[in-house]
This record gives C-alpha cells, sequence and structure tokens, in this order.
C-alpha cells in the first residue's frame, strides 16, 4: 500500500484501486445500523481526527425501502452490489442473529474486507472461524459492541490488559434486566408489570425471552470468557438462569439484607489449575460491592488482574447511539490498517468448563416454615433472614460457603425449596 498527502492506491486481491476517502456499508439499518450512519456526520469532524481521508458510508443493505429517509439514496437490497464494488474497504453488520449475517460476513472477509459488528450471537457462534478468515485474508473482524454497547472492553481486553493474568469477570451485561430490577427494587412493582414497562419503553423486546431468562448475558459472557483464556467457551455449556422468577418478596428479603438482586454473568479462572468457572444467574449483590449500584439500563464489567487488582468498565449497554459509537471506533481501526489484519486472541479450540456442582458459594434459600429446624441441621453456616412482610407459613435463611453439589445433596432432604438465589462475595 502507498499512501499520499491526497490519494492513497491499494492493492488487494490483484485489484488496484483509488480513493481519497475510506468507503464502508451498512448491513442492516435498524435501530444501531442507523446510528452508524447518522454518527459519521454529526461526528464528521472527530472522525477525521482519526482517519484524515474520511470515512463515507456509500451502501446501506437493507430488505425495507426508507423513503423518508435523508440516506434514501445509499440503500440497495442485493448484496452483491456492496461485495463486488471494489472501493468498500469495511462493512459494519448489524444485521443481527446468525443467518444471513454469517453468510455475508464470511464473503466479505474472504474478498479482503474488514467486518465490525454488535452481533453478539454471531460472535458467540462463530466468532474463532469468522478471525482466522480474516487473518487469511489480511483484514480484520472486530466486535467492540457486542458485548458491552457502548462500552469498551473488549479492546481494553485485547490490548491494555494483555500482559495480565485475568482471574475474575464479573457483568452486568444486559440492560434490559437491569432496568427491570432496578424498578423493582425501587418502586415495589412486581415482574409483569415491569416487564411490560419495559417493552412500552421499548427496553424489552415483544418477546423478551432472551433478555429475561439470560440468554443474552450468556452470550456475552462466553465471548468475554472466550478472549480471557484464548480459547473458545461455548455459551451452550454455560449454566444459565435468567430473572422470569424473581418475585417482588425475593427483592425485598435483598433489601432486608442490604443487597441487590442483579443478572450477572461470572467467569472464574483457577490460578493453579487453570479451569474456568463460568455461569449466568441472578446473584444477591451486596452494598460493599461496585456493582451494587449499577441502576436502570447501566451496564458495567468487573475485572480482576493479577498485578492490575480490580477495574470497572461502565456506561450504557445498549441504545442506538452508544453501540454505534462502538461500532465506529471498530471501523475507524480497520480504516486505519487497511491491508492488515488486527489481531485478537481467540482459537476454536474448546475451552472446557469446570464441573459446577464443585464450584462454593453462599445461597439464600426460601422454605416452608415447617422445614426451619431441619434446614438448620443441614445447612452448614446457616443464619435465618426475617422479614415482616413474609408470609406466616415461610422461613428464609442463608447458607455459609459450601459447594453445589452439597448444596443440592441438603437440599434434596426438604419436603419443598421456594427459591435459591447466590450470594455475591465483596
Amino acid at each position: 500500500m502507498t499512501t499520499g498527502a491526497f490519494f492513497n492506491t491499494y492493492v488487494t486481491n490483484g485489484k488496484e484501486w483509488n480513493s481519497k476517502m475510506i468507503k464502508a456499508a451498512v448491513l442492516g439499518f435498524g435501530t444501531v445500523g442507523s446510528g452508524v450512519v447518522e454518527l459519521f456526520d454529526i461526528n464528521r469532524k472527530s472522525v477525521r481526527r482519526r482517519v484524515p481521508e474520511g470515512v463515507e458510508v456509500k451502501y446501506i443493505l437493507d430488505l425495507r425501502e426508507f423513503p423518508d429517509s435523508p440516506y434514501a439514496d445509499r440503500v440497495v437490497h442485493d448484496f452483491n452490489i456492496i461485495l463486488d464494488d471494489p472501493e468498500i474497504r469495511v462493512m459494519c453488520e448489524t444485521m443481527g442473529g446468525k443467518e444471513p449475517a454469517f453468510t455475508f460476513t464470511k464473503k466479505a472477509l474472504e474478498r479482503g474486507i474488514s467486518v465490525c459488528t454488535s452481533n453478539k450471537e454471531l460472535v458467540a457462534a462463530h466468532g474463532p472461524e469468522l478471525l482466522r478468515i480474516a487473518k487469511e485474508n489480511n483484514c480484520s473482524y472486530l466486535f467492540e459492541a457486542s458485548v458491552g454497547g457502548g462500552i469498551p472492553i473488549i479492546r481494553p481486553m485485547n490490548t491494555s490488559l494483555a500482559p495480565e493474568y485475568i482471574t475474575r469477570i464479573i457483568g452486568i451485561l444486559n440492560g434490559t434486566t437491569n432496568y427491570m430490577m432496578t424498578r423493582m427494587e425501587q418502586e415495589d412493582i412486581s415482574f409483569e408489570d415491569v416487564l411490560k414497562q419495559a417493552q412500552d419503553r421499548g427496553y424489552a423486546e415483544r418477546n423478551p425471552e432472551a433478555d429475561i431468562e439470560g440468554h443474552d448475558a450468556c452470550r456475552k459472557i462466553a465471548i468475554l470468557s472466550s478472549l480471557m483464556c484464548g480459547k473458545t467457551v461455548r455459551y451452550e455449556d454455560i449454566p444459565c438462569e435468567g430473572i422470569s422468577r424473581i418475585s417482588m418478596l425475593d427483592v425485598a428479603y435483598a433489601r432486608s439484607m442490604g443487597r441487590a438482586i442483579k443478572l450477572l454473568g461470572i467467569s472464574e479462572r483457577d490460578w493453579q489449575t487453570g479451569t474456568f468457572y463460568v455461569r449466568t444467574a441472578p446473584y444477591m449483590v451486596p452494598a460493599s460491592h461496585p456493582l451494587h449500584g449499577v441502576e436502570d439500563v447501566f451496564n458495567a464489567v468487573f475485572v480482576h488482574g493479577n498485578l492490575v487488582d480490580n477495574l470497572m468498565f461502565y456506561g450504557r449497554g445498549a441504545g442506538k447511539f452508544p453501540t454505534a459509537s462502538a461500532v465506529v471506533s471498530d471501523m475507524l481501526d480497520c480504516a486505519l490498517n487497511i491491508g492488515e489484519n488486527i489481531p485478537i486472541r481467540w482459537s476454536d479450540e474448546k475451552m472446557e468448563l469446570s464441573d459446577p456442582a464443585l464450584n462454593s458459594s453462599r445461597f439464600f434459600v426460601r422454605i416452608p416454615a415447617s422445614e426451619k429446624e431441619k434446614a438448620s441441621r443441614l445447612f452448614r453456616g446457616y443464619e435465618e433472614v426475617s422479614l415482616a412482610s413474609a408470609p406466616a407459613d415461610e422461613a428464609a435463611f442463608t447458607t455459609g460457603s459450601m459447594k453445589e453439589s452439597s448444596f443440592e445433596d441438603c437440599a434434596r432432604q426438604l419436603s419443598e425449596v421456594r427459591k435459591v438465589i447466590r450470594l455475591l462475595e465483596d
């Protein structure tokens, strides 16, 4: 590649082309895709400071027409128009889902076109394969926006924290569920009512399963865990529990204990064995922990390194412009590295996760009051939790630290266990 002050000449796959400005395409003109296109106009000066030649979105791929959009003349419906244009050097994929996003991304990378995405489902399923294809074709596959929306976490893990031995990542990785739990805690409204509120405000989809059952957060902790170990942590192998069974009574118990319920993705590396424990589940977070104060649609990722100690990355984990900002940041990096690969350490070798039954935790448990004496004998560290508004036929307690398998053995000896929520420690 040779570069002049105002004119660039590139040779890619045997074809030479010239352009004063880097040309890009956006696949999918939904919330995030439209934000990407608008951001290039709104922050044109900032883009020029980073990439002096500038970046122009030449094409927008979508099945729909947008006659009232100022970008209507850029909309195309045939992906091959974009793929066959030698000027296109960078693509932004914000279509979501696995297909046709995977096929389009793979074809672009095979042509030497860098691709940036916010699509966590695709990254979690095909990340290492797409990274390998990018490397083979001297281009890049970047996905900063796939985990924390506008929160920078992928790039810091890949660069700033590269010399660290990261031992633990705890993340509030889904803004919808965090909003719902915040509203339940602060306004004393039921799960059903707060879900409707989240849907009315556009925070939750009409079909909210991916959020409330934890699948979205699970894919994100799988991506972070994979980057943490450099191998592939399959989200299908991660124990996953959402918030759909959390009630106002659970929230009240947590409040009485000085805790707040948060849906967390947790990844821990055993220093001695190198094995990984990964889980997505609701946790009762103590007020002393930095994640306790992360409220509403905000997300946060808490990272522990062996030398840097504790770090927390905090911000809006979703939304049009926060997510678009992360995508555009990746696009600018790709524009500055045309014809080169920006490396990300993530192989397709499967990382075997430790048996979750062997992991130790403390538990909050609700049981019938008639089982209280038996529970006090069975559970190590039994400590009763009282709540004035609790039903008369119910008892609640916390356990000491115990293995999951030991907890399950004890729980099976009770006639009924109404609720179990894990406790996050400082």
